[in-house]
C-alpha cells in the first residue's frame, strides 16, 4: 500500500494530549477531520502505527490534533518527528484538471513543439497557483506556473506533460 505525507509532528501542545502539526495537505479539514486514519511513520520504522484523530483545530500557523486513546502528553511524546500519511485508498477523487502532488512530480515536461523541457521535481504553492520545479538533464532549473495559458497538457498516467512554454519563461 502506497502512503502519501499530509503533515509532520513537531512537538507536543499542552498537557491533553494535543501534537502541533505542520501540514502538507491542501485538504487539512478532511485530512484532519474527526475519525480520520491516518498512518504514523517515525524515523527508522518499517510499519506505521495507524492513528485516529480525535479532533482538530488551527493555532497560529500549526494545526493541533489529538487521536483517540491519547488523551495527554505523555502519549504523544514519542510521536514528535514523525510522519502523518493518509493510504492510497483515502486519498478520494478530485475534481477534473486538480492533481495530487505525487501524481505531477517525476512527470516528463514537453514543449508544444515536440522539445523535451525535463522532469518535474516537487510542485511549490505560491496561493496564486502551483508553480513546477523541472529539472533538465543539463543546465538550470526552470519553474513553469501551472495556469492554462502555459500547461496544455497533463496525463499522469503516461507521466507526461505539454506546455506552451511562454516568451522568457526557460530563459
Amino acid at each position: 500500500m502506497n502512503w502519501y505525507n499530509v503533515g509532520k509532528i513537531v512537538n507536543t501542545h499542552g498537557i491533553r494530549g494535543e501534537v502541533r502539526v505542520i501540514s502538507r495537505t491542501d485538504f487539512p479539514e478532511e485530512r484532519y477531520a474527526e475519525g480520520t486514519r491516518l498512518g504514523l511513520f517515525m524515523p527508522g520504522a518499517k510499519e506505521p502505527v495507524i492513528l485516529t484523530v480525535a479532533s482538530h483545530r488551527v493555532h497560529k500557523n500549526f494545526d493541533l490534533l489529538t487521536f483517540e486513546g491519547h488523551p495527554n502528553i505523555n502519549d504523544v511524546e514519542k510521536y514528535r518527528d514523525g510522519i502523518l500519511k493518509v493510504s492510497e485508498q483515502d486519498l478520494g477523487e478530485l475534481d477534473e484538471g486538480e492533481y495530487y502532488y505525487h501524481e505531477i512530480v517525476g512527470c516528463t515536461v514537453y514543449a508544444d513543439d515536440g522539445r523535451e523541457i525535463g522532469e518535474v521535481t516537487e510542485v511549490i504553492g505560491t496561493g496564486a497557483n502551483d508553480v513546477w520545479a523541472v529539472k533538465p538533464s543539463e543546465g538550470k532549473m526552470h519553474y513553469i506556473p501551472y495556469i492554462d495559458d502555459v500547461v496544455l497538457e497533463v496525463d499522469p498516467e503516461k507521466k507526461r506533460i505539454v506546455i506552451d512554454p511562454i516568451e522568457g519563461l526557460l530563459s
